[in-house]
């Protein structure tokens, strides 16, 4: 299997080769930022690419946003393999959603674990998802805890007076607050809750009964 590696460390990409090669895998290149690990697989066309999440300049989320730029132009031919230091939810839920196909999410300190590493790799080549299990697990943790739990005390009020089906002006009204200062804490309410762009009324009903819900459990 031919497979390219994208890590701003050298240290980390050597590393990466020679548990990839005692596999039995061939490492064709390397490259230390995005823009040339996209110039790199243009050229190679690689079975899978192996890549660092943060890389220059900003050392933010350039992986992610190659990785799903290369899903884009090259299709679900070619497996993709994401390395983060930290556990990072809402990054691996990019990769189910921007790269999907043949991707994977795993932590840089599987690199040290040879089976673990080479059976992702692998995994991904065959079009299979693979997720570190330590970020599953925090996924099922978020899930499972009151999203309730993020509001601020301000956005509760609202929530509450909400719930009493009182309106916009209502609400600014009976809190001393403007209407606009009202609608900003609905949408941020909205956006904590999960709640994506919809019919507005729709989701003042969903946001009610998330927030009844969460009443009745804690009684």
């Amino acid at each position: 299997m031919r497979i390219v590696v994208a890590d701003d460390s050298l240290l980390v990409r050597e590393g990466i080769a020679r548990v990839l090669e005692a596999a039995g895998h061939e490492v064709v290149g390397f490259a230390g930022d995005a823009d040339a690990l996209l110039d790199l697989v243009g050229k190679l066309s690689p079975d899978v690419a192996i890549i660092d999440i943060r890389m220059p300049p900003t050392h933010t989320d350039e992986g992610l946003r190659a990785a799903a730029a290369l899903r884009q132009e090259r299709g679900p031919r070619m497996g993709l393999l994401i390395l983060s230091q930290h556990v990072e939810p809402a990054y691996a839920q990019q990769v189910l959603t921007d790269v999907a196909g043949g991707s994977g999410y795993l932590l840089k300190e599987r690199v040290a674990e040879a089976h673990v590493l080479a059976d992702a790799v692998e995994r991904v080549a065959a079009g299979e998802l693979v997720v570190d299990p330590e970020i599953v697990a925090q996924l099922l943790r978020k899930r499972e805890r009151d999203p309730l739990t993020d509001l601020t005390v301000r956005e509760l009020e609202v929530l509450a007076l909400l719930a009493e089906g009182r309106s916009n002006q209502a609400i600014s009204a009976q809190l001393s607050i403007a209407d606009k200062t009202v609608e900003t804490h609905i949408n941020a309410i909205f956006s904590k809750l999960g709640l994506e762009p919809a019919a507005q009324d729709n989701r003042r009903v969903l946001a009610v009964l998330s927030y009844l819900r969460g009443r009745m459990v804690t009684r």
